[in-house]
């Protein structure tokens, strides 16, 4: 099963920490050897690196730990391949431009018979369900406003539209238009916010420990979200399955939880992975 990674803060921060971790899991921790990807945005612009080989033997990956980058919105992701070959063309993130601003979107599950008809304005490079899912979905925001709507509406409309691809089987995915991040959850996703008064985080896949306190200012605010938590000192909060949420300013804004919220543990989340075909 792929692992999915996003950070949503309120001032520009290096991800380098986080980072180390999760590219450990591609291929020394665990095997999802099918390539990686990592997108930071910078202003309006967003540097976007990609790989087909796994992420812990990756010189691009090299190149980004020597080249730290600070960034309010960043998405990674690690492949586990459960639709299309391993390919440049099927690494996540993928990226698009909507109402005059790049949007980056990195799934982790499996969609079946997922194949809608083809829209106006975005398709498919490669041929994976996930870079569909995100044609899909931004074809019909483009269609339904014709300018970027305001944040309430936006993210009825997002609501609405991962309601309808998610029947469709396993759905977890980040999506972020350097602004705002949005994240949902159909089996495991957690996230922490840290925020002052900062502490010490150790690493799970990686003997490091950072001080945050020496690295932040008091009015820092990093939002860290994950497949599974990636520090073993820190308590991260879990999204509960079909639960939908936005970050901004390293906070959430907006969410969309079913009544009767329901949690479950990384071993149930990888029999279902599991039971539906997907890699793990």
């Amino acid at each position: 099963m792929c692992q999915l990674l996003g950070m949503n803060c309120n001032t520009p921060t290096d991800i380098m920490f986080s980072f180390e971790g999760f590219r450990r899991r591609g291929g020394i921790t665990d095997h999802h050897a099918d390539g990686f990807g990592i997108g930071f945005f910078e202003g309006k612009g967003v540097r976007l690196f990609h790989d087909d080989k796994p992420s812990a033997k990756s010189p691009v990956a090299d190149l980004i730990r020597a080249y730290p980058i600070k960034s309010e919105n960043v998405i990674a992701h690690i492949r586990k391949a459960s639709q299309g070959q391993t390919s440049l063309a099927n690494t996540h993130p993928f990226m698009r431009e909507m109402w005059g601003e790049y949007w980056l979107f990195a799934h982790n599950g499996h969609l079946f018979d997922f194949f809608p008809k083809e829209g106006e304005f975005y398709h498919p490079v490669g041929d994976t369900d996930s870079e569909r899912a995100f044609c899909y979905l931004l074809n019909r925001l483009r269609c339904r406003f014709d300018r970027k709507p305001d944040e309430d509406t936006l993210f009825a409309a997002v609501t609405e539209l991962t309601h309808e691809i998610r029947s469709y089987g396993l759905f977890n995915f980040v999506m972020s238009n350097g602004d705002s991040l949005i994240a949902h959850a159909s089996t495991l996703l957690h996230y922490i916010v840290r925020k002052a008064p900062f502490g010490q985080a150790r690493l799970l896949d990686e003997d490091i420990m950072v001080d945050f306190a020496e690295v932040t200012t008091p009015s820092d605010k990093v939002a860290v979200i994950a497949t599974l938590p990636l520090t073993c000192n820190e308590t991260w909060q879990q999204l509960a399955v079909d639960e939908l949420v936005m970050f901004r300013q390293g906070d959430i804004v907006h969410r969309d939880r079913p009544e009767n919220p329901v949690y479950i543990s990384a071993e149930e989340g990888l029999r279902i992975a599991r039971a539906v075909g997907v890699s793990v």
